[in-house]
Order: structure tokens, then C-alpha cells, then sequence
């Protein structure tokens, strides 16, 4: 049996960083770049439209936004307001969308064409520097806002920005060990500490003003303010490596499915140093409030590169330093989705498809829908299928009416052992009734010929 493959989304002209997802519009954010070397390599962001065409999700090219010689290595999301990371500063950019007047080709993603092009004969359209628009009907423009200078280490480099709930400040971090914090969007600077000894590699600003950062002083550490309230420790409950030091490599705030006023943390811890065996790496989610351990669980050992979370906080978004994509139940930390090497080179960003706004338009009939990007270009769809109505088995989603679970709940897990199903690895965690339902469907499945897969010499 083949590599599962993820679909190919986009594939954009210069290597992607960051990525972002408008609930209220349905775009997809794209961004990166060559940087400022002369390689001819572009630097920009990419805003693509999201739709559902014959019951499949695509995206289409609708705006580039050239960022000159500055590749964005970051980017936060606050309404309309983009705040971008590039080389040692915050760029902030505005976009609106309106109707078109005149027509313009729709560049399907996933083409052969390395960047946008417009079909011969189309009607010519009045271009803006640094800016394309392809998409019918509909055209976006973007405005450079403010930009200040966030990182002033001997290398500067902005590693991380983030906003606040509401969206009236953003938090930096950077390369010098500082943490600013902005208003927006006059890029007014309120407040500004020594956070971490060396890199800042993550942070997350909570609703009721609290700060985490993480750094490549192995510390997780969390402010109210410029006071420190108390260092993570996330080995409390854990696993013990004497001759292991792990550092923290991102940590995030999500929701807790069906109680509105907690939060959780979650974070994930990597071997500081590679090994040539390497050991584990952790997922940990925390109590939001007291900022106590409640789990952690192995991640398998690719050495985890990025994390998101879902907006309602039910999933975990994983990417990997060798490409590989996942995505994991919150409560539980178990994972549901995983693709190896989906883009055999460093996964940059990940993030899910908003469930409010568009979101469930786009979705149809999937449970999540995780994008992801990497140095290759590439912009990748995962999608996982809803788990009460589905079951995937050798890479074929097959339905499940019979086991009708409640959201949050995953039924089983077929992992053949071979071509036939005469011995499967069943891991059911619903009542053992669930199985002889599954069984029974998959014998009216083979009975009526709709599964292609290979099912000769099935007893049931």
C-alpha cells in the first residue's frame, strides 16, 4: 500500500513561513520569501480564497501583496489587520475586500504555474504596485500600515507575534530575549521586559492578560505583566531523562469544548540537542488558571516544529522538522490524523479552519480542517472526516451510520495487518457493541460493491 498523501492546496513562487485563516472572509494567508539575498526569489503574501467546488475545498489566488526585499516569517491575525514579522520588524497590514468591476482570470491553486499569470485575451486590469488580483468578482486590496523595529540583538529577528483578545495590543519576541508588547495600531510601545537568556521561540497571550513565553533557555515562563508569576514544569507528572535536556519549543491557549470561561494550555517539549537516537518528543496541556499539568503524552520522535489549536479547542495541530502533518484530540492527546513527510522538508506553520464564520461552510461533512506549510512551497489540506458518521481504514474513509458518538469521541481504529481484514488491530473505545455494528456495515459494504478496496476472501 502507498504513502498516504495529503492534497496540494496551493503552491506558491518563494518558500512559505506563516499562515493565517480569516473566519469572517474565508481566506487563506499565506506568506514568506526568499529574503533580501538577489536569487530572484520573491518576497510577499498571498491571499487565497477558500470554496467548495463539487463537494472538494480549493483555493484560488485572489491578491499578492509583493513585500519587496522582506520575507515574513510570521504573521498574527487580528480582523483585517495582518501583523507580519519580517527580519527585525512588525509590518502591519490592512486588506478589504469589494466587488470588481472588471474580470480577471481565477488562478486555480495546485497548477503547474509558479505564481500567478493571467489567461490571453482576458480583460486587462489596472495593477497597483505590488499587487495582483485574480479573482472574478471580487478583489482585495491591501495598505501598509505602521512597521517598527521589535528585536535589537547583534542578529535581530522578529521569532513570534501574537495579539491580545481584544485585539487592542500584539506581543513580540525575538532573538534578543525581550518581550514588547504594542499598542494597535499606532505601534505605541507599552511595556517591555527580558523575558528568556537567548531566543524567544514562542508566546501566547491570554484573555485575562497573562503572558507565557518559551525560550531556548529551556524555561517556560508565565507574566502578568513584567512580574513573573511562575516558571512550567512540565516533568512534574512526566517522564524523567537525567541525560535529556528538553526546552520548549511552542505553547498555546485553546478553549475548553463546553466550558466558555476556562482555558488550557498546551505546550510542546523537544530534545534540546539532536541525537542519533532521538528520544520522544511531549505534548503537555495545562490547567489555564493554575498552570498545573494535567497531561503529557509522546509525540512520536520527529522533532516537533510548529502547534495550533482549533477555535473551539477540541483539536491540536502538529507539524514536523521532517514534513510530516497531525492533528490530535485536545482532551485526551491522542492522535487522530497523521501523514509522514506530507512535505519531506521542515513544516513552517499549520492552523484550522475557523468553525465560525465560513468555517462550517468550507468544512462540509469533515469534522476539522487542518492547512499546512513548509520551505517547499506548498500549502496542504488535511481534513478529517466526521467521526460519528466515519472510519478510515488503508487510507479509504468508509461510513459509520451505525455508531453514532457524541462530538468529541472517536469510535475505533482499523489498521489492517494485511490485504484481507481476517485479522485486524481493532481499538475500539465504545462499548464492544460498536464492533458488530462496524462489522455489519462493512459486510453490507462489500456486499453491495461500493468499497474499491481490496476485500477478496472477506469471512464475516
Amino acid at each position: 500500500m502507498g504513502r498516504r498523501r495529503a492534497p496540494e492546496l496551493y503552491r506558491a513562487p518563494f518558500p512559505l513561513y506563516a499562515l493565517q485563516v480569516d473566519p469572517s472572509t474565508g481566506l487563506l494567508i499565506a506568506a514568506g520569501g526568499g529574503g533580501a539575498a538577489k536569487t530572484g526569489i520573491k518576497n510577499g503574501v498571498h491571499f487565497l480564497q477558500l470554496e467548495q467546488i463539487n463537494g472538494r475545498l480549493s483555493a484560488s489566488l485572489l491578491h499578492s501583496h509583493d513585500t519587496e526585499t522582506r520575507a515574513t516569517m510570521n504573521l498574527a491575525l487580528a480582523g483585517n489587520i495582518l501583523a507580519a514579522g519580517q527580519d527585525a520588524h512588525c509590518q502591519l497590514l490592512r486588506f478589504q475586500t469589494h466587488q470588481q468591476k472588471g474580470k480577471t482570470k481565477v488562478e486555480k491553486a495546485g497548477s503547474k504555474e509558479q505564481g500567478p499569470r493571467q489567461r490571453k485575451g482576458a480583460a486587462p486590469v489596472e495593477k497597483k504596485p505590488g499587487a495582483e488580483t485574480h479573482q472574478e468578482g471580487i478583489e482585495l486590496s491591501v495598505e501598509n500600515l505602521k512597521a517598527v523595529q521589535t528585536d535589537f540583538s547583534p542578529d535581530p529577528f522578529q521569532k513570534v507575534v501574537c495579539f491580545n483578545h481584544d485585539n487592542t495590543l500584539l506581543a513580540t519576541g525575538g532573538t534578543d530575549g525581550y518581550v514588547r508588547i504594542w499598542k494597535v495600531p499606532s505601534l505605541e510601545k507599552v511595556l517591555e521586559f527580558r523575558a528568556h537568556e537567548g531566543e524567544i521561540e514562542d508566546l501566547a497571550l491570554g484573555p485575562d492578560g497573562k503572558l507565557v513565553t518559551v525560550g531556548w533557555d529551556l524555561k517556560a515562563s508565565v507574566w502578568q505583566k513584567d512580574q513573573l508569576v511562575t516558571q512550567l514544569h512540565w516533568q512534574e507528572n512526566g517522564p524523567t531523562f537525567s541525560n535529556t535536556p528538553y526546552r520548549y519549543q511552542a505553547c498555546r491557549f485553546g478553549h475548553v469544548p463546553d466550558q466558555p470561561t476556562r482555558l488550557r494550555l498546551f505546550t510542546v517539549q523537544i530534545p534540546h540537542k539532536r541525537l542519533r537516537q532521538p528520544p520522544p518528543c511531549y505534548l503537555t496541556a495545562w490547567d489555564g488558571s493554575t498552570f498545573l499539568p494535567l497531561r503529557t503524552k509522546s509525540c512520536g520522535h520527529e522533532v516537533i516544529s510548529c502547534l495550533s489549536v482549533s477555535e473551539s479547542g477540541t483539536f491540536l495541530g502538529l507539524g514536523t522538522v521532517t514534513g510530516s502533518v497531525a492533528i490530535y484530540i485536545a482532551f485526551s492527546l491522542q492522535c487522530l490524523y497523521y501523514v509522514r513527510e506530507a512535505h519531506g522538508i521542515v513544516v513552517t506553520d499549520v492552523a484550522f479552519l475557523p468553525e465560525k464564520g465560513r468555517g462550517p461552510e468550507l468544512l462540509g461533512f469533515h469534522e476539522t480542517a487542518l492547512f499546512s506549510v513548509a520551505v517547499d512551497s506548498r500549502c496542504q489540506l488535511h481534513l478529517l472526516p466526521s467521526r460519528s458518521e466515519s472510519l478510515e481504514w488503508g487510507g479509504t474513509t468508509l461510513p459509520l451510520a451505525a455508531a453514532k458518538l457524541a462530538p468529541g469521541e472517536w469510535a475505533a481504529c482499523l489498521q489492517p495487518s494485511a490485504p484481507f481484514l481476517s485479522s485486524p488491530v481493532l481499538r475500539v473505545v465504545k462499548p464492544l457493541y460498536l464492533l458488530t455494528s462496524f462489522l455489519t456495515l462493512l459486510q453490507g459494504v462489500f456486499l453491495c460493491g461500493c468499497c474499491s478496496c481490496s476485500v477478496s476472501g472477506l469471512l464475516l
